[in-house]
């Protein structure tokens, strides 16, 4: 019985290129000389630091310019907060969210559930969903169905199998 996954997945060395990249942009730009304002990563977020909300605002744009440069999909960050931080400066941190949770899953079940294919199933296995199916075609029109819907997460489809 043909079958592929949905997941939702981040590519990480992506993700650190992209932060040094603007790290290095921030240090020699003009607009950014001498204000302080870093990015720092770790294994699930990012913090920006920076004097002002207007300076944080063309930070995260900084960002965003070189994650999307680097084909890492923006629906995978997570803003929190604008804070305030030491001596007036503010402080944002950014989530990296990566894998399909319970209710993104269960809301790609009942999407594909509404299109009322015969013969086909989905299933959450963990932090991915299992699409089956007795015909090809219409795992197909699942995957053109999902694509069209925004979900709110980068959305993977992948493991196809006849």
């Amino acid at each position: 019985m043909p079958s592929f996954d949905v997941t939702s997945e981040i590519d990480f060395q992506e993700v650190r290129n992209a932060v040094d990249q603007a790290s290095r942009e921030v240090a020699t730009r003009f607009d950014f000389k001498n204000t302080g304002s870093t990015l720092e990563l770790s294994p699930h977020e990012i913090e920006l630091n920076a004097p002002t909300e207007d300076r944080l605002r063309a930070l995260t744009q900084v960002l965003e310019e070189k994650l999307v440069r680097r084909k890492v999909s923006l629906k995978a960050l997570s803003y929190g907060k604008v804070e305030e931080a030491a001596k007036g400066t503010v402080r944002q941190h950014v989530a990296l969210v990566a894998g399909i949770s319970a209710d993104h899953a269960r809301r790609i079940n009942k999407i594909v559930k509404d299109l009322n294919l015969k013969g086909v199933t989905s299933q959450s296995q963990g932090n991915q969903v299992r699409v089956f199916g007795k015909k090809r075609d219409d795992l197909q029109a699942v995957i053109a169905r999902l694509r069209e819907e925004d979900l709110g997460i980068p959305v993977q489809f992948g493991n196809y199998r006849d």
